[in-house]
């Protein structure tokens, strides 16, 4: 059980899934998710995210990887951040501790996960991945499994880990 912080494409990662911050309509976005379409196959992917949708914020839900390297993809929506009074850092625990418990249904071993809702849903940053890691590393205490964070913002992850003396 092991959690790792890194600034790498995740569409490149080499995992059983990665995670996809995406929309409650499941619809290929910007951003990340527009990433993970482009690289797993837009018609293919979007095609299963159909079938599969809406979902609720918080909720997660499993697709083949397509294209990618990885060989699944969990799909949660994050939530769009209000001002932080309106249940946002349950909803974004709830995306991590719910594709974390699909892994482990699905029989995965490694998950990578992007920093949910921090883009144009405008989570603040440095909190979006507090909530991250706490969340990840109570569910590592009683699951086996490998967990990647892709942080691309490496101001941000820098200034995580002095504010945690972790050394990078």
């Amino acid at each position: 059980m092991a959690l790792k912080l890194l600034s790498a494409d995740i569409t490149r990662l080499e995992v059983d899934a990665i995670v996809n911050a995406a929309n409650t309509q499941l619809w290929a976005g910007g951003g990340v998710c527009g990433a993970i379409f482009r690289a797993a196959g837009y018609d293919e992917l979007q095609r299963a995210c159909n079938a599969l949708a809406p979902i609720q914020t918080g909720e997660a839900v499993i697709t083949s990887g397509f294209n990618l390297p990885a060989k699944f993809i969990i799909h949660t929506a994050g939530p769009i951040w209000s001002g932080g009074n309106n249940g946002e850092e349950n909803l974004l625990r709830n995306c991590y501790t719910n594709s974390l418990k699909l892994a482990v249904e699905n029989d995965l071993h490694s998950v990578a996960f992007p920093l949910i809702s921090s883009g144009i849903y405008g989570y603040p940053k440095f909190d979006a991945l507090t909530v991250a890691v706490d969340a990840i590393e109570k569910f590592l205490v009683q699951h086996d499994l490998d967990v990647t964070l892709s942080v691309m913002d490496q101001s941000l992850l820098k200034k995580f880990l002095a504010a945690h003396n972790v050394r990078d």
